[in-house]
């Protein structure tokens, strides 16, 4: 029964997947609405205002949020499936459940992250008081990727929010029943002077990034984010960058190797490996690496069975183009598990490489896509070494039971985040930061770090206008005063 599900899923819709996106793509590549000018400027006259200042009204508008995503949730499932073949219980996972957490949290905390924080202040300038003051940047441009197109949307839309900003948000033209969906929330929930969205192709985001925006949140590929930050540039605009690059998996030789697998080939063929955070490669040492490649396969034939391209908890590649990239990175001499592709469907079956070298093309570049390359080490300092030759990496996972291995990981090697013993689920702490760092990305969002991510923090010195003590640094100087001045400075 749940092949003849499978089947029928790819069959009538996977197939079809690609030339009904582009067809819809073609009849709405430039249905912005409004012009984009207009847009901005009334979204920073609505702010001028001050209507989004208020805690109360952030609260309303994050609760807003909340019952129209519930209200469009089967609606939302059927368009991620459609556009990328995703299950619905794959698309709830990973795109929906991330989002509410956010709202939940951020209404808890919101009143609290908004208060003024008062700070000590040194005893040169008493009488005194000191307090920093949170406030919104203003209007914010959100621009999301294709992969997972209504989460990385709605998560910094919902930080925007909660830090006091209007927001215009750009979805991917690649993925287009999820933008319709997307669109029809903003249109129906929200006045598009609070927040707006625009859709369309590359030029219409090089139009958006002409505009002068308070802030820029972008994600996507690192050579379309030194675009958006070439474009921030000439406005003095900040910036957060989600990128990518190639995250490592090391696993050790003491660790639970069954746990591992199943962790790994989960992480890995999620959304087909086209997840910014999924391990990119394996780094697994020699004297475990044949147990653990015996366990890859059974936990792979485990979830996704002996024909994956029936089961329909399996996604697909988003176009032609990807697919193409993709599929010059097989070595078939290396692929021992997998390998298949199908190009009517998009298909690209879960595929394993062993005895893969730094020199191979599927080592050159990030994979995004659901081919796991495996390396081997007999010391640690090789994988470290390996590791820090390539660009800082957006996540890093490793896999031991070692505390020394674990220290030497965290202290010697620099990436976004990650997990010891797990891959992925970093991402759903509220309490942990998500971001990159060098060219994975910079700036940081979920939880707390997305309030901070829009907000402004205002330093402010309140004197007393009784006394002025400060008259000792007056002119005209005097060497007594200097004498003083170093007594009570020290």
């Amino acid at each position: 029964m749940a092949e003849d599900r499978g089947a029928n899923m790819n069959n009538n819709n996977i197939s079809e997947q690609s030339a009904a996106g582009q067809q819809y793509y073609k009849n709405h590549e430039n249905s912005s609405p409004g012009n984009i000018k207009d847009i901005c400027s009334q979204q920073k006259e609505y702010f001028a205002a001050g209507k989004t200042l208020p805690v109360s009204f952030r609260i309303k508008q994050l609760r807003l949020l909340r019952r129209a995503i519930k209200n469009n949730e089967e609606k939302l499932l059927a368009s991620l499936q459609e556009d990328m073949g995703k299950s619905p219980h794959e698309s709830y996972l990973s795109e929906i459940v991330l989002v509410l957490q956010e709202i939940d949290y951020a209404i808890k905390n919101l009143a609290k992250w908004s208060k003024p924080q008062k700070v000590k202040t040194p005893i040169p300038l008493i009488p005194a008081r000191s307090y920093i003051y949170p406030e919104p940047y203003g209007v914010a441009l959100i621009i999301g990727p294709w992969n997972y197109p209504f989460q990385l949307i709605f998560a910094p839309l919902v930080a925007a929010i909660a830090a006091g900003n209007c927001a215009v948000v750009k979805p991917s033209e690649l993925t287009p029943r999820t933008k319709l969906t997307i669109k029809n929330i903003i249109n129906e929930y929200f006045d598009q002077n609070f927040v707006a969205m625009v859709e369309g192709n590359r030029e219409v985001t090089q139009k958006l990034l002409a505009q002068k925006f308070d802030y820029i949140f972008f994600t996507g590929s690192i050579k379309v984010g030194k675009v958006v930050m070439r474009a921030a540039a000439e406005n003095l605009t900040p910036v957060t960058l989600e990128l990518g690059g190639k995250s490592p998996c090391i696993i050790d030789k003491d660790a639970n190797l069954q746990l591992a697998a199943s962790k790994v080939i989960w992480g890995k063929f999620i959304n087909a490996g086209q997840t910014c955070v999924a391990p990119d490669y394996l780094y697994v040492h020699h004297e475990i690496k044949p147990q653990f490649m015996e366990a890859l396969k059974s936990k792979l034939l485990q979830f996704y069975g002996e024909n994956p391209q029936k089961n329909p908890d399996y996604s697909r590649i988003i176009n032609e183009k990807h697919f193409a990239r993709l599929t010059e990175m097989l070595d078939n001499d290396k692929v021992i598990v997998g390998g298949h592709v199908e190009q009517s469907e998009l298909y690209i079956a879960p595929t394993i490489m062993d005895q893969v070298t730094w020199q191979d093309p599927v080592m050159q570049d990030e994979i995004f896509g659901p081919i796991l390359p495996v390396l081997e080490f007999s010391e640690l300092d090789e994988a470290i070494d390996g590791i820090k030759s390539f660009s800082k990496p957006l996540a890093l996972y490793l896999f031991t039971n070692n505390k020394g291995t674990k220290r030497r990981i965290w202290s010697e090697v620099s990436f976004g985040g990650g997990c010891v013993n797990n891959v992925l689920m970093h991402l759903l702490s509220p309490h942990l930061p998500f971001g990159g760092v060098g060219e994975s990305g910079m700036g940081a969002y979920h939880g707390r770090a997305g309030f901070d991510t829009f907000t402004h923090y205002k330093s402010t010195l309140k004197s007393s206008p009784r006394f002025d003590f400060q008259s000792l640094s007056y002119p005209p100087y005097s060497e007594k005063m200097m004498a003083w001045i170093k007594r009570i400075i020290g």
